[in-house]
Formats: C-alpha cells, structure tokens, sequence
C-alpha cells in the first residue's frame, strides 16, 4: 500500500478549493493531523469559514481524497442530488475518472 504524501495532500486541498469556488461553494480549509486523536477526519466551523482537518499517515491516497471531499460536501451542507453532482466534480477535480450511473 503507498500511503498519502504531503504534496498529494497539497495538491488536492488546492484543487478542490478551486473546483469549490468554481461552484459558488465554500471552499474549506485543509489540515493533517486532526486534533483528535484516532479519528480519520473532523470538521471544525467557525463564523465564515471551516477547517477540514484528515489523517494521512498510513494511508492511502484515494482514502485521503474521500474524506477531503466529503470535507467539501459538509462544509456546505449538500445533500440528495446536489451532493451526488458536486461530489462527481470534486473527484474528477483530482484526476479520478467518473462515471455517473442513471438515475
């Protein structure tokens, strides 16, 4: 298993604050290690922004990827369709193919 490296981590946190902003969506802001420990990932709000903390140590990069988007997701309270949609968008964002089955 390769696990997550920091540039990836980078990368990612970059280009999903771009595919966000691009949206009209919050784009959080990113951090490794969470605070708590054993815990994958938090997310902490404040007045006009959040703060989407995941670990990365030991893990792999599409595990990373996942909860840094569903960070995303969160952030901005998504859900039903609109959630399906930007998530789509946020892992195409990161160099994933996507293929988005019928409704």
């Amino acid at each position: 298993m390769q696990t997550t490296t920091t540039l990836q981590f980078a990368e990612g946190a970059r280009a999903l604050a771009r595919a966000a902003r691009a949206r009209g969506l919050l784009a959080p802001s990113f951090r490794s290690p969470p605070r708590i420990s054993g815990i994958d990932r938090t997310l902490r709000r404040h007045e006009d922004f959040c703060v989407v903390a995941v670990r990365t140590r030991g893990r792999p990069w599409v595990a990373v990827a996942a909860d840094m988007i569903e960070g995303v997701i969160v952030a901005n309270r998504l859900s039903g369709k609109d959630a399906v949609r930007v998530r789509g968008a946020l892992w195409a964002a990161l160099g994933f193919s996507v293929e988005l089955a019928a409704a």
